[in-house]
């Protein structure tokens, strides 16, 4: 017997929370029963439906999809109203493929896209606490006090973001570029804390997660990562969750 969110994410219909949230909406059945938050199902044995449909556990291969999302388009699925382009329609392949590490609207870089549930639970769960590397231009030139400030954390909504790697590649007349490499990921942290700093970003790409690099992937392209990757990623998980970031309670979008 499985937890049911735990099924319906290995059957493709996305990470775990996201599951939770259609047995929430009434959307999932066992043996013709509205399913409840919690509840426990046999898939050899137990009819399990979603929106009236018989879910597949058919065995086959995971899919893991590294895309260069260009600005301008929405990680995920959106309001459902059409007006932006998604991350997903990038990718022409067929399945449930869903993201991991979702980007804002003005910010591009490396997503990754999986069927592979449990996988993306553990990428998207603050517990784990895995890398994620960006690039980002700010405004001015920040001196090495502010730099300080950053790497040790500031306070956002009332508790102080975790430690930070952040480093002064270049500057370009009155901009600069940095590299910052964060484990937690708040909604939009590194906008909010460069605005509250006095540097406000005018461009931000996410170059890694945890193993997996960016490298020469255009924008609107895309690439299967290599089994190398997929096992790298793995590793790491299982390394970092032995290592709870102790500040890290939500997971969010760091950009």
């Amino acid at each position: 017997m499985e937890r049911l969110q735990k099924i319906l994410s290995r059957a493709g219909f996305g990470s775990r929370r996201v599951c939770e949230q259609l047995i929430r909406e009434a959307r999932v059945a066992v043996n013709g029963q509205i399913a409840r938050l919690g509840q426990k199902a046999d898939p050899s044995r137990d009819r399990i439906t979603v929106d009236g449909r018989p879910i597949a556990l058919a065995e086959r291969p995971h899919v893991y999809i590294a895309l260069h999302k260009p600005r301008g388009v929405l990680s995920d699925e959106g309001d459902g109203s059409g007006r932006l382009p998604t991350a997903r329609e990038l990718v022409p392949l067929p399945g449930h493929l869903f993201p991991v590490g979702r980007l804002d609207l003005r910010s591009e870089g490396l997503l990754l896209l999986t069927d592979d549930g449990d996988l993306a639970y553990r990428l998207t769960h603050p517990r784990f606490g895995h890398e994620k590397e960006y690039r980002a231009l700010v405004e001015g030139l920040p001196d090495e006090a502010t730099l300080r400030k950053w790497r040790r954390g500031v306070f956002l909504d009332g508790r102080r973001t975790a430690p930070a790697q952040v480093t002064l590649l270049r500057r370009e007349r009155d901009r600069s570029w940095l590299k910052i490499v964060l484990r937690e990921g708040r909604k939009r942290q590194i906008r909010r804390v460069a605005a509250m700093l006095g540097h406000p970003v005018h461009q931000l790409i996410r170059v890694r997660i945890g193993p997996v690099r960016l490298g020469d992937l255009r924008p609107g392209h895309w690439r299967h990562l290599t089994d190398e990757e997929v096992r790298a990623l793995r590793e790491e998980l299982r390394t970092a969750g032995r290592q709870r970031t102790p500040s890290a309670k939500k997971g969010g979008r760091a950009s």
